[in-house]
């Protein structure tokens, strides 16, 4: 896939310091976690791996990934106090070092567990320059950069699905900045992911879960949390 960069990605983000990599881009990385959830979590174990793991401490990773699972954005004040934040409000939290695999030096899974006792899993790569890349939910790889207002739908692998989702968005007014398959297996279970250029309408979203073979339907905008619609 080819990388999608920004001047804005060039220069370096506004944030709070020291690095933009192991900061910045975990402050980032955890806050689209935490929007993938839904909610904010009761629990969460970081597992970091490479250079994520040696020096967390030292470049404050560990307070920038707490402090995007609070919801902050990397240019927070409150970053710095984000570990004492997430103890007042009883989150659990744990830091853990692993071996992702074949992944960037800079990355990490996310394992929320939420109220209702539901586990979501988000692993992301910190890419340098405060850029990220989300590759994994739930054990399903994927690849989405965060920096546009985001789609995933999840759908039965058969004909005409990503047709009638495309043109449902299209009816709607919605432009397409980026379009993304994902499956395991054919005829199984995919999943599309629309970088959009613009947030789109709640009535778009319920609309989208009366697609035939549409199963779930999940909305990042880039100001706040996700938007949920289960398909009954």
């Amino acid at each position: 896939m080819k990388k999608k960069y920004g001047v804005f990605d060039i220069i370096g983000p506004i944030m709070i310091g020291p690095s933009s990599s192991h900061t910045a881009g975990a402050a980032k990385l955890a806050k689209i976690a935490r929007g993938i959830a839904g909610e904010e979590p009761v629990e969460v174990h970081f597992y970091l791996h490479g250079s994520f793991s040696k020096t967390y401490k030292g470049h404050g990773t560990d307070r920038a990934l707490v402090a995007g699972v609070l919801g902050m954005d990397p240019a927070d004040d409150n970053l710095r106090d984000s570990l004492k934040m997430a103890k007042a409000k009883g989150m659990e939290i744990s830091f853990n070092e692993k071996d992702l695999g074949d992944v960037h030096p800079n990355s990490v899974r996310v394992d929320m567990v939420l109220k209702n006792g539901k586990t979501v899993s988000v692993t992301g790569s910190s890419i340098g320059g405060g850029a990220v890349e989300i590759t994994n939910i739930d054990g399903e790889e994927i690849q989405f950069s965060g920096n546009y207002p985001t789609l995933l739908i999840t759908q039965k692998d058969v004909p005409g699905v990503v047709a009638n989702v495309s043109k449902l968005l299209y009816d709607c007014g919605v432009n397409i900045a980026y379009m993304s398959l994902f499956r395991d297996q054919k005829g199984r279970e995919a999943m599309m992911i629309f970088e959009l250029d613009q947030n789109i309408d709640p009535t778009v979203l319920e609309k989208l879960t009366e697609v035939e073979s549409v199963e779930h339907v999940r909305f990042v905008p880039l100001t706040s949390n996700v938007i949920n619609y289960p398909v009954v």
